[in-house]
């Protein structure tokens, strides 16, 4: 598998336990986890013009991974 940028390990690497954790034990975190990675491979499949989408599509694609990654780290930061 090629590497993808923007993996959660990269974007969080503070995070790491804290991800592993909730991985392991959150049902909501994991379905966020897995639609983020989903979305950021296909992502990187448009920007690699492996799956081309046009532009509108892509913005949209990008503005969920970043609705997502918000998400994700208000998980990783909550008390």
């Amino acid at each position: 598998m090629s590497h993808t940028p923007h993996d959660l390990h990269e974007e969080f690497p503070e995070h790491a336990a804290k991800l592993h954790e909730l991985k392991l034990g959150n049902a909501h975190f994991i379905k966020l986890a897995e639609r983020y990675d989903e979305i950021n491979r296909a992502i990187h499949r448009a920007e690699t013009n492996l799956e081309p989408v046009d532009g509108l599509t892509e913005e949209k694609m990008r503005k969920l991974r970043l609705k997502l990654k918000d998400e994700i780290h208000a998980m990783l930061t909550a008390g």
